[in-house]
């Protein structure tokens, strides 16, 4: 059971990884976390993941006296995103019909 909704499986934080940067060409890392809903502590084994892989690149730009790492889809996370997870959420989608569920048990 998924309680409040809370939790989210690996496959979907991937995708709205992908998702976020594509939507926004490139995002420093704060932000990427931040708009995805993660915790950088818990999930940077995902970015870290993606990028080895070759779904997403990262690059460290200077920020006055300190540096920031930047995000960005690569071309390879696009087909990857089009090509297995979005068929992938068509059969499995997140959302479930549990108020419908609820409904069909009374």
């Amino acid at each position: 059971m998924s309680g409040s909704g809370s939790y989210r499986d690996r496959i979907y934080i991937v995708k709205d990884i992908i998702l976020m940067l594509v939507q926004y060409g490139e995002l420093n890392q704060t932000s990427l976390i931040s708009f995805c809903g993660l915790n950088l502590k818990k999930h940077k084994p995902i970015l870290d993941d993606l990028e080895s892989n070759g779904l997403i690149a990262s690059s460290e730009v200077p920020l006055g006296k300190r540096m920031i790492t930047m995000y960005k889809p690569t071309q390879k996370g696009l087909e990857f995103c089009r090509t297995i997870l979005e068929p992938y959420e068509n059969v499995f989608p997140r959302k479930r019909p549990s108020s419908q569920e609820s409904e069909d048990k009374s």
